[in-house]
């Protein structure tokens, strides 16, 4: 029942999906194999179709939602490539990607413009202050269209947490700029077709920025011991104020949702990816106690 499983992954952000969207889930190698599991779950009473969408549940209205957040993701797009642009001038970034909701082709009033950036080794927490710096000055600290909250060095892209929600979220991932980083992001997490095995990452169409005098002078300054120290100093500094404001956090979630270390810096203090895991599990026990069907449980 792997098309199940897809249809009950999204129905918890309420976005039904096409029949070859669901397919692209799947191990199935064949779209009749897809269509056919998909024609006995609603035989089953299990999902409905509307229009061109499955739905899990009685959750009609979800179909008007995904088509509404579709039509604002088209123009969401517009302005997030003006900013992946200028995040991939900044010094010391490789390569820069959309994540989140609209990676997915949604946007709504309450969603946030996300990016996932690849920064040069040793500089990832150098990198990450003079974006935040940025926001903070010229944004006036607003993360609406400027959400820079995922940040990996070059040296150590392979990510550590490997399950459904990270798994979904590098197939979905739309790379910017950075294309041979891209090549190698993917190499390093080809783990991610263990659970979509027809995933082919699309990048041919990615752009290399040239940075500019500005950056470039920046780079040269810290390309010294200065660099180094200053790198170790922004990280403890970051973890520092972290801890102590998320001080409420056990150790294990604080390690996952606000991952602080040489190569990786995470901030999501809601721990996101355990909210959705939990909540498909949840969903999973739910199929088994009304239809029987046991399905495998995620996690985190």
């Amino acid at each position: 029942m792997e098309t199940l499983k897809t249809i009950l992954y999204f129905s918890i952000f309420r976005y039904p999906l096409k029949i070859e969207e669901i397919h692209s889930y799947t191990n199935y190698i064949h779209l009749s194999e897809t269509e056919n599991e998909l024609q006995h779950l609603i035989a089953e009473k299990i999902l409905s179709k509307v229009d061109e969408f499955y739905v899990y549940g009685s959750d009609l209205d979800s179909v008007t939602k995904r088509l509404r957040g579709n039509l604002r993701a088209k123009k969401a797009l517009v302005k997030a490539y003006q900013k992946s642009k200028l995040i991939s001038k900044f010094p010391y970034v490789e390569a820069v990607g959309i994540s989140g909701s609209l990676s997915k082709g949604y946007y709504d009033e309450e969603s946030d413009i996300d990016f996932f950036v690849i920064t040069k080794p040793n500089k990832l927490w150098i990198c990450r202050t003079l974006l935040m710096l940025y926001k903070k000055i010229f944004l006036l600290d607003s993360r609406k269209y400027f959400c820079v909250n995922y940040f990996v060095s070059s040296n150590q892209m392979e990510i550590e947490e490997k399950n459904r929600f990270t798994a979904t979220e590098l197939k979905t991932l739309i790379p910017m700029h950075g294309k041979t980083i891209f090549e190698q992001f993917y190499n390093s997490n080809k783990w991610v077709n263990e659970y979509f095995s027809k995933f082919e990452p699309q990048i041919n169409t990615v752009s290399d920025t040239p940075k500019t005098f500005f950056s470039r002078l920046i780079e040269l300054t810290f390309n010294t011991k200065i660099g180094s120290v200053s790198d170790s100093v922004f990280k403890v500094i970051t973890l520092k104020k972290w801890k102590s404001k998320f001080h409420f956090m056990n150790e294990e979630d604080f390690k996952i949702a606000l991952k602080t270390t040489r190569t990786v810096s995470k901030h999501n203090p809601s721990n996101f990816q355990k909210k959705v895991i939990l909540s498909l599990n949840i969903k999973l026990e739910e199929v088994q106690s009304k239809y029987n069907l046991v399905l495998q449980r995620e996690h985190v």
